[in-house]
């Protein structure tokens, strides 16, 4: 008990720093990077918009719920399908908080491939997804062209008064408008409130699971124990049905990823749990299905799992080849920040984890009251 406890504490605290970085780059992306600059970026279709929506996707710090609103938000406001599919395929894949977890726990090959491989596989399934929607075009765009209240396509239909009226008084004009009124050090406050509050709580209980896992493999399984098996395609697949359930962030993956690793996961199949998972829930697979359609559903899903199985056994064929131990490098691994610094930033950390719980141990005591 004790010896898991200590791998639990050590493990929380590698990973402390470097997540107060990611939360503090977030804050910094929520203040200054306005939600219709975005739109702007992402309109039309053709190769560029998706590039564009994988690029301004991967390092937005934003988990697989809260990427869904957002992504739906850009499609609304007159986004392409394919790049409303990467932006939603690279953002919870990937991010600046969970690189700077990923270069701690597993290292910084993993590091430097993982955002690598989301902004590709990204891409791919943009670009299949509109390859799929293409025929479709003709039939559904020239529907409103008359202006009659008889048009049956939702996203066609209401894309006029969705699009006309949020541009006046949506929360993202409102929120420009008092932007520009605030000082610096407003916005910045505003900022890291979001990361510190919204952001964090929307992942850290799976953030703490995934430490707890980690914790709990290295202190009960022998290393090794499947690394017979570990690197085959079978695994790979094997992590895509484990993963598509999982309500998993990237930040929270990563600690799981790296206990895979520690008993014997090849970092291929490993890298394959951290794409699939973010990216293909049952809720972000519930949201594509409603608002983008059945095939585009389907290539989202065969993009981003063929392109994670091929990463991955890109990943270790090229460890393999190059000689390159990605599981050495994390059992040995050290600090690279002083140990004062890291205590410091993980005792900082669990009082903002703490004080989400208490805010919503809080919440739940008021809704009882009023509901008796």
């Amino acid at each position: 008990m004790l010896s898991f406890i200590d791998n639990f504490w050590q493990l929380f605290v590698l990973s402390a720093p470097w997540l107060l970085v990611g939360l503090v780059v977030a804050a910094i992306m929520k203040v200054w990077i306005p939600m219709s600059w975005l739109q702007r970026q992402l309109g039309g279709d053709g190769l560029t918009p998706v590039i564009k929506g994988a690029l301004l996707g991967a390092p937005l710090p934003l988990c697989s719920c809260g990427v869904i609103p957002a992504a739906m938000q850009l499609r609304r406001g007159g986004a392409g399908k394919g790049a409303t599919v990467a932006f939603l395929s690279a953002t919870p894949e990937t991010g600046v908080d969970s690189i700077s977890v990923s270069y701690v726990l597993l290292g910084p090959v993993m590091a430097i491939v993982r955002p690598v491989a989301a902004i590709i596989s990204a891409i791919v399934s943009g670009l299949l997804v509109g390859k799929a929607s293409e025929p479709a075009t003709p039939v559904t765009e020239p529907a409103p062209a008359p202006a009659l209240p008889t048009a049956k396509s939702c996203c066609a239909g209401k894309a006029a008064a969705v699009i006309s009226e949020p541009v006046k008084a949506s929360c993202c004009a409102t929120n420009k408008n008092k932007a520009a009124k605030l000082t610096l050090w407003q916005q910045a406050k505003q900022g890291l409130q979001y990361s510190s509050g919204k952001l964090l709580s929307d992942f850290y209980l799976w953030l703490l699971l995934g430490l707890f896992f980690a914790a709990l493999v290295q202190t009960l399984v022998p290393m090794d124990y499947l690394s017979q098996y570990g690197s085959s395609i079978w695994t790979m697949l094997l992590m895509v049905l484990i993963s598509v359930p999982m309500y998993v962030c990237a930040t929270a993956s990563t600690p799981i990823a790296a206990a895979m690793m520690l008993v014997g996961i090849s970092p291929g199949a490993a890298l394959v749990f951290m794409q699939a998972g973010p990216a293909t829930n049952i809720a972000t697979i519930s949201v594509v299905y409603k608002e983008l359609g059945s095939r585009a559903l389907a290539a989202y899903l065969f993009g981003v799992i063929v392109m994670s199985v091929l990463f991955g056994w890109l990943l270790d064929q090229g460890l393999a080849y190059f000689d390159i131990s990605v599981q050495g490098a994390m059992q040995h691994q050290h600090s690279v920040l002083p140990g004062w610094l890291e205590l410091v930033a993980a005792f900082l950390l669990a009082g903002l984890i703490l004080r989400i719980i208490w805010r919503q141990l809080n919440q739940r005591r008021l809704r009882h009251q009023l509901q008796s």
